[in-house]
């Protein structure tokens, strides 16, 4: 078969299209025919590291992906050959990702995608709405997994709200009940969060982002989604309620954030940072199950109707893949490994 594969960290160069032998699944695995493989910055900065550094073994980028199962090993129930199934945290503590055209992953890496639903949209949302979904439970006195009604009464302020977690945070708020404010830096992002399903959406460039969350949501807002805490800490603690949660998920090499503690304080504001791989075991299968959910419901769309578009690569331009993600391209970034069918 044929596999992305690097053998030291470093720039995009390091990524290059081999042939791979067909692993059988072992006990409790099941092995991937890979249709789409979604790229993530997690994916380039890790495959990037420090610099060129050699690795243990050799390594297939990418967390993300979506497929139809071609083999269960001993163990496995519920999962049958021919499921189509989406993919999460596929190369986190393995070599294994999801740019080659099979991967053997543990069972429970591997969730029914619903009938309707395409591979894109498969592709689209594993660390996107996993990490979305820790962020918007939380709050010290929300529900721990989100279901229809969960976020009923309260506002959800979601910074970066056209980018791949903005986007899923968006959706999965607004399935929940909430009331949904989001920031974007430009036009064209502001109509692609209001077709995620925004309620009221403000240019940080051009609008006081203070006075805009005050007006939408004159009481504050109950948790704030952001892809960019230093920037936005000041303003987050201004327009938060007390015992709000300012959820962080995303940072640069070497980033860190000032946080002005006495107004924190007065507030009594909770601060949550998140990687969705390092999170507890019940928060990650409440996630899974979450986001199972509302594909089933229908409420996490991809595209460019639905306020996240597409930008694809072949299989052999992973590398190409790689770079439009880490150089800000609008979207979700996918790889075409295999046809459907």
């Amino acid at each position: 078969m044929k596999a992305i594969v690097y053998e030291e960290t470093g720039s995009s160069s390091v990524l290059k299209l081999q042939d791979k032998p067909l692993a059988d699944p072992g006990p409790g695995e099941v092995r991937v025919r890979v249709v789409v493989s979604g790229v993530n910055p997690t994916d380039w900065k890790s495959r990037a590291g420090g610099g060129s550094t050699p690795l243990a073994a050799p390594k297939v980028p990418n967390q993300d992906g979506a497929g139809v199962i071609d083999e269960v090993g001993s163990g496995v129930t519920g999962l049958s050959i021919g499921d189509r199934v989406w993919l999460w945290d596929v190369a986190w503590g393995s070599n294994e990702g999801t740019a080659q055209e099979y991967a053997v992953v543990p069972a429970a890496k591997a969730v029914p995608l619903p009938d309707a639903e395409s591979f894109d949209t498969g592709a689209s949302i594993g660390i996107p709405a996993l990490t979305a979904h820790r962020a918007l439970t939380s709050n010290e006195d929300g529900p721990a997994r989100l279901s229809p009604g969960a976020l009923a009464g309260r506002t959800v302020l979601i910074t970066g709200g056209a980018g791949a977690v903005g986007h899923a945070s968006i959706q999965l708020a607004n399935w929940a009940g909430a009331t949904v404010i989001t920031t974007v830096s430009g036009d064209r992002k502001a109509e692609l969060a209001r077709l995620a399903g925004a309620h009221t959406v403000i240019n940080y460039r051009t609008d006081d982002v203070v006075t805009a969350v005050r007006k939408a949501a004159p009481g504050g807002v109950d948790t704030i989604v952001d892809v960019n805490a230093p920037a936005n800490i000041d303003s987050d603690v201004r327009v938060l309620k007390p015992s709000g949660t300012i959820a962080i998920y995303a940072s640069n090499p070497g980033e860190s954030v000032t946080v002005p503690i006495r107004e924190s304080m007065t507030k009594n504001i909770r601060y949550q940072f998140i990687l969705t791989y390092t999170v507890t075991e019940e928060q990650k299968q409440h996630a899974v199950s979450t986001v199972s959910e509302a594909l089933k419901a229908g409420a996490m769309r991809v595209g460019e109707e639905h306020g996240l578009p597409l930008t694809r690569f072949p299989l052999e331009d992973t590398a190409a893949a790689h770079d439009a993600v880490e150089q800000g391209t609008i979207g979700k970034v996918l790889i075409d490994i295999r046809p459907a069918s």
